[in-house]
């Protein structure tokens, strides 16, 4: 049997949690050892570091909770992207948000948001890989933002390839779905977009 998730609750909690990239503020910059990066993407720099925190975290755990492979895979995924995060914190000189403990963060909007996906997934195994195809599809416009706000190239060619890992865990997470009769509907991109990653 077919039906739609649909993630509403998620969608009104992350409606104003990722940072406002452009603003209305001129532009400030801080100087670093690399090159001079605006303070929107310095921002943005540090909350993917912290998303992408979430996403291993949330697998970590649904791991843990149904002993799927797809969780153990994809989080280890998430984590070398953290780590290309890492790398680009250090580049240019900035204190790095991510707390060690696993489901703890820096960013309250995070924190509240790894809760309630935590809450979701354990209801089932489907709940479960609903919320990784959400996550990816929230990745997914994140990533596409910060491709889009900056012109630093080292951060663009880390961002684009970020964009594509989150595009095949998307493909992953829905393959499994439509293989449990559940179809999964985007709630962050468009379903233009969806259906083009799907169709690779």
């Amino acid at each position: 049997m077919k039906m739609a998730m649909k993630l509403i609750g998620l969608v009104l909690a992350l409606s104003c949690a990722f940072p406002v990239m452009a603003g209305g503020k001129p532009a400030m910059t801080r100087q670093s050892s690399a090159t001079l990066l605006t303070e929107a993407e310095e921002a943005t720099l540090l909350w993917m570091r912290e998303e992408e925190k979430l996403a291993r975290d949330v697998y970590l755990t649904l791991y843990k909770l149904w002993n799927k492979p797809v969780f153990a895979e994809i989080a280890e995924s998430e984590q070398a992207h953290m780590d290309a995060l890492l790398k680009k914190i250090e580049l240019f000189g900035l204190i790095d948000p991510v707390l060690p403990e696993v489901g703890s963060f820096s960013n309250p909007d995070l924190q509240s948001l790894y809760d309630e996906l935590i809450a979701r997934g354990q209801l089932s195994y489907v709940e479960a890989l609903a919320v990784g195809a959400a996550i990816e599809d929230m990745d997914i416009r994140d990533i596409g933002n910060a491709i889009a706000e900056t012109a630093n190239l080292s951060l663009k060619t880390t961002y684009e390839s970020l964009l594509e890992g989150s595009k095949n865990h998307l493909r992953a997470f829905v393959d499994l779905l439509d293989q449990q009769g559940v179809e999964y509907s985007p709630q962050f991109i468009d379903q233009a977009v969806f259906d083009a990653i799907l169709a690779v």
